[in-house]
């Protein structure tokens, strides 16, 4: 498979995330998925995006992700995202690319409302978003002293 871009919009938007599932930081610039909406989720630390006219979602487009790297990404992903084949439009160029991005599967879940946002729902819940990463790697918990267990939130990525 040749490599793809793929549009992240949520937890990926970090490198630190990305880096741990991935073992790198691909390229990437930031983008615009226009005819989507970013929804927060009842009880969980990450966002759905469902097709709605006249919305879009901000995020960035991972390049060069390898067909090994988009299977790691589908397995993080799991059975609640469904991917898709997108155009996604880069923010400094205005240059439209085809990306895959994830989905949510359940277009009807009552669980989903309003609008998720990186800074509000990650600032808490950093640890949270690292224990998925490494519950999806099998690592232990203690695998990863390493790790900064910040509650402020994230202190850069993506």
């Amino acid at each position: 498979m040749e490599a793809c871009n793929v549009f992240v919009y949520g937890t990926l938007i970090a490198d630190d995330v990305v880096r741990i599932l991935l073992k790198r930081v691909p390229p990437s610039s930031p983008a615009i998925l226009h005819g989507y909406h970013r929804f927060s989720i009842k009880g969980r630390v990450y966002p759905a995006i469902l097709p709605v006219d006249k919305k879009s979602v901000t995020g960035k487009v991972l390049m060069g992700i390898t067909g090994r790297e988009l299977d790691i990404l589908d397995a993080f992903e799991d059975v609640e995202y469904e991917r898709r084949d997108v155009e996604v439009a880069l923010v400094e160029s205005s240059e439209k690319l085809q990306a895959a991005v994830y989905v949510w599967g359940n277009s009807s879940d009552p669980d989903l409302h309003g609008e998720w946002d990186f800074e509000i729902s990650c600032s808490a819940r950093y640890s949270s978003i690292f224990h998925l990463c490494f519950k999806h790697e099998g690592m232990e918990e203690e695998s990863h002293r390493g790790i900064p267990h910040n509650d402020s939130g994230f202190q850069g990525g993506a």
